[in-house]
């Protein structure tokens, strides 16, 4: 029997580490961002883990692992700043990025849950480039939502999109045995 939440906390964890460590090393250098380079950058991270997926070999030693954990940190990124007034400073507290880290984190966790239930943890069978593609495929979209100016008739908006990314990477990393 799996457990989910604990699998969960246990990858958001090492994620979060990463990415508070990288804060005290470079302040919020990211806030100067605009959302289409963070879909961008989430993208390249993407569609370098595809073509390890079918090439099979890295040039530069690197696996999957840190590219999914990008994904993940990167997606928090984009909600944070979603949701920061466009007048704010570049530079936050780290104080207030990780209070930040963690609300974008417990509202996109409580989406899962939700998801979860209504699936069954369906992912749980799904192979992991199942969920690449997933979240190219999310990406895809994202892109054509910003290139319509958030503007959408009938779909989830950039967040949503972002959450499930999110989710999708969490979930490719429980399956590769993060903890």
């Amino acid at each position: 029997m799996s457990n989910t939440a604990a699998e969960y906390d246990a990858v958001i964890n090492v994620c979060k580490d990463l990415f508070m460590k990288k804060t005290h090393d470079y302040g919020t250098a990211w806030r100067i961002l605009r959302l289409a380079s963070i879909t961008d950058q989430i993208f390249i991270k993407a569609q370098r883990i595809r073509t390890l997926e079918e090439k099979k070999i890295s040039k530069v030693g690197e696996d999957i692992t840190g590219e999914y954990i990008g994904i993940v940190n990167y997606c928090v990124i984009g909600m944070m700043q979603l949701e920061t007034e466009p007048g704010a400073p570049v530079e936050l507290a780290p104080s207030h990025v990780e209070r930040l880290f963690d609300e974008k984190v417990k509202e996109t966790q409580d989406l899962m849950f939700a998801k979860n239930h209504d699936y069954g943890e369906a992912w749980r069978d799904m192979r992991i480039s199942s969920l690449t593609d997933l979240i190219l495929m999310k990406l895809l979209r994202v892109k054509q939502i910003e290139d319509n100016e958030g503007i959408t008739l009938a779909s989830e908006g950039i967040k949503a999109n972002y959450q499930d990314i999110l989710n999708y990477s969490v979930f490719a990393l429980i399956k590769l045995g993060i903890k």
